[in-house]
């Protein structure tokens, strides 16, 4: 669960998987969470929204914004994912050979990511199979964000 401080702000957006809303706190975006809140508007949460859009409507293929990647082990792996290509994938096992860490402890990291599809936890599958996913709808969501970026000839 996020905790939001009091400084923060929040703007939703619909999207294809249903409400996101997007966490503004100290000029970075901090969360990506799959509901609806009330709106407090800045420029950084109207040019995420901006951004988001243009992704589900495939004309952006990587994110431009002050993103809260973390510290320590969470930032490398958060930096790990955010470095695959649209529209490719990794497994866990890759992430985990590349930070020097147990699978396992890749694969917590990407289910405790706080921003999904902004930091592309999906794209990061199992040895044997998708793997799971934070969204709404689950592994049948993470599949969608697959499918829009072309990456659906890699699944298995």
């Amino acid at each position: 669960m996020q905790v939001t401080r009091p400084d923060s702000l929040k703007q939703s957006l619909q999207t294809p998987l249903g409400p996101v809303t997007l966490t503004e706190t100290g000029g970075v975006i901090t969360a990506l969470d799959w509901t609806n809140s009330p709106a407090t508007a800045s420029p950084l949460l109207a040019e995420a929204i901006l951004q988001l859009q243009a992704y589900f409507d495939r004309r952006l293929t990587r994110f431009d914004l002050p993103l809260d990647f973390g510290t320590g082990f969470a930032e490398q792996v958060r930096r790990a994912m955010s470095a695959i290509p649209y529209g490719e994938t990794r497994r866990y096992g890759d992430l985990a050979r590349e930070i020097g860490a147990p699978a396992q402890a890749i694969g917590q990291a990407c289910g405790a990511n706080p921003l999904p599809i902004l930091i592309p936890c999906h794209r990061v599958l199992a040895a044997k199979g998708l793997g799971g996913f934070s969204a709404k709808g689950g592994v049948e969501s993470k599949v969608f964000l697959l499918r829009l970026e072309g990456a659906a000839s890699l699944l298995i």
